[in-house]
């Protein structure tokens, strides 16, 4: 079981898409013409057949070769997958929700119908149904304006590139939004608009993933359990005694968030989102949450208390639907976290030293497959607090990497050393498949080359 980080700063909403030329030669003498005629046209019907062969051959994009007349429309029939599995040139023109003006995205309007209008479209573009199940979505965002702090950028950077290789190891798409979608909806309230643009915008995933800015995936080959959440629409990092029992506003942390598209869900924004700064009520949830939560230092009304209060006052609604992650760093306090990374770097190298399989060189395209060979080796590894096995999500609660306002509860040098440590032992899992790593954690800039049969 993980502690509770007793000591949480909100995150805000902070930093980050040939031609061929033909020549020929005719001959001026006139003496020759006969001779060159009769090859010329023993050249043509060479070329002729060669050319007919070539524009049937199966191997052969036929639109390179094809007028423009004689090309069917993409929204008409279907066309060839560019991605496998998923017909991305392909949308039939019978009408979708997408063709119904009430259908907003604003976070103000409701969505009605949302589970019906869903599987019409996934009916309507068959090559997205299977594996639907299991298609996540990673959303994550960060300010339009530069950073305050001189290196928020750089930090905020990095931060989104380890989102993309975590990313792209597992085959999940990533929406990154540096705008705010509801002017008002500012700082940890800014990532609804957002959700629930990317549920409209993507109804072929299943699940939606929020990340904060500055959360940093620390185990590269570790996957969601979404089998475990199959009875659940929402999953959330936390601790149901501290809930139900201590009502503390620290029982969760809603900087990483996973949620199922689907009607349910959006309820659930619409009712979470009321207690935004958007809502002519803002000031009395505000009231409302620091009564609740006697723990709350603050007034305002935040969406982590929020969250924790659906929970704790409507649990008959929504509670039997939310799944409270507290058997492993689904995110966790990056102060408990970075101090053991040495030593847990220690001991996936003593694994390996002993393990050939796993020493191996792969593409990075099939990591996934070694991922399943570690687990085997890590039964005894534990979670959360005190375990070895590598954290799964770092969060760096309270740092602020953009703005510098960090808690002054550590120095903001304590949270770059923290930030830079951690997004290096992660680099070091991706570097590793391209042939190098840091050798110090410290040192971002600096890599070696891997030997071959490392680390034996």
């Amino acid at each position: 079981m993980v502690t509770p980080q007793l000591v949480q700063t909100q995150t805000s909403y902070s930093s980050m898409a040939p031609k061929q030329n033909c020549k020929s030669k005719v001959s001026s003498l006139f003496s020759d013409g006969f001779l060159c005629a009769g090859g010329s046209i023993v050249a043509l019907l060479v070329v002729w057949a060669f050319w007919s062969f070539m524009s049937t051959s199966p191997n052969t994009d036929p639109s390179f070769f094809s007028t423009s007349a004689a090309k069917k429309s993409a929204l008409e029939t279907p066309g060839e997958p560019t991605s496998p599995g998923f017909d991305l040139r392909y949308d039939p023109p019978d009408p979708t929700f997408y063709d119904d003006p009430d259908v907003s995205y604003t976070i103000e309007k409701p969505v009605k119908n949302w589970d019906e209008n869903r599987k019409q479209w996934l009916k309507l573009h068959p090559s997205f149904v299977p594996g639907v199940e299991n298609r996540v979505l990673m959303v994550s965002g960060s300010q339009s304006t530069p950073c305050k702090n001189p290196i928020g950028d750089h930090l905020l950077l990095r931060f989104f590139k380890n989102k993309v290789d975590y990313c792209r190891i597992h085959g999940y798409d990533i929406f990154y939004n540096n705008i705010l979608l509801q002017p008002k909806m500012w700082s940890f309230w800014a990532k609804m608009p957002a959700v629930k643009a990317a549920m409209l915008a993507h109804p072929e995933a299943e699940w939606i993933w929020w990340v904060d800015s500055d959360a940093a995936f620390t185990d590269m080959d570790f996957k969601l359990p979404l089998d475990r959440y199959k009875a659940h629409n929402f999953v959330v990092h936390g601790w149901e005694k501290l809930i139900y029992e201590q009502k503390s506003w620290t029982s969760i942390n809603a900087g990483v968030f996973l949620i199922r598209s689907c009607q349910w869900s959006m309820d659930l924004m619409e009712a979470w989102s009321k207690m935004g700064p958007q809502s002519p009520e803002y000031d009395k949830w505000g009231e409302i949450l620091r009564s609740t939560f006697k723990d709350k230092i603050f007034q305002e009304s935040d969406d982590q208390s929020g969250l924790a209060y659906l929970l704790l006052k409507e649990k008959e609604k929504w509670g039997d639907k939310i799944y409270v992650e507290g058997q492993y760093y689904f995110e966790g306090y990056w102060v408990e976290i970075v101090g053991t990374l040495d030593n847990i770097t220690d001991k996936y190298l003593g694994i390996e030293k002993g393990v050939p399989s796993l020493r191996r060189r792969h593409g990075e395209k099939v990591s996934e497959s070694y991922g399943k060979v570690w687990e085997e080796h890590l039964k005894d590894a534990g979670y959360g607090r005190y375990s070895w096995r590598r954290p799964f999500i770092t969060h760096f609660t309270g740092c602020q990497p953009c703005s510098g306002d960090h808690n002054q509860m550590y120095s903001g040098e304590t949270c770059f050393d923290a930030m830079q440590k951690a997004l290096n032992f992660a680099d070091n899992q991706v570097l590793r498949k391209y042939g190098y790593m840091h050798k110090d954690l410290l040192d971002s800039s600096s890599v070696f080359p891997v030997p071959f049969d490392f680390p034996a």
